[in-house]
């Protein structure tokens, strides 16, 4: 069973089944997205890995650089496509993978990866589908989708691997006027 409801302009969907796993936001153009990765960044902690996957253009950077704002990042989150990792100094370090021109899995390991999976600050991972195997059990999974009949609306689905993630679900989830 779904629950969907409208709040300040996003379409919430709840799926009954496992109510703090699965969360699923529609957006209506870019600025909601990144008002709705704000909303996140402002829960996240040390330790948090994010991986978001969706294809070209539908928006992983503008939810990326809500994030670094709710982070209070000094900088613009930007893509990092050119160098793959991007540090922002903020009050928890954020770093910032792009593995848009990753050529293979295996390419991660040459960049430290576990520093920075396993560190202090909290990673942000664009194309996570592109090293499943190196990404940890405990991570909060995020998908985007465009609409095919909006295409500034985005479907963003969160899953929530591990118990820490379940909180972060729940958390977003309770937050009212998410687009304010």
């Amino acid at each position: 069973m779904r629950i969907i409801f409208k709040n300040r302009g996003f379409s919430i969907i709840s799926d009954k089944i496992d109510n703090n796993r699965i969360y699923t936001v529609i957006t209506n153009n870019p600025e909601e997205t990144i008002e709705l990765g704000k909303k996140l960044g402002n829960i996240l902690n040390k330790g948090d890995l994010i991986a978001v996957n969706g294809e070209l253009g539908t928006g992983k950077t503008c939810l990326i650089k809500g994030i670094a704002i709710g982070l209070k990042s000094r900088e613009d989150a930007s893509s990092p496509s050119f160098s793959i990792i991007k540090e922002y100094s903020a009050k928890i370090p954020i770093y910032h993978f792009d593995l848009y021109r990753l050529r293979k899995s295996e390419d991660i390991e040459e960049l430290g990866y576990e520093e920075y999976f396993y560190g202090e600050g909290i990673t942000l991972i664009e194309w996570a589908d592109k090293i499943e195997n190196y990404l940890p059990e405990k991570l909060l999974l995020i998908e985007i989708f465009t609409d095919s009949d909006n295409v500034l609306n985005r479907k963003i689905i969160f899953q929530a691997r591990g118990e820490r993630y379940k909180k972060i679900v729940k958390e977003l989830k309770s937050i009212e006027n998410i687009g304010n």
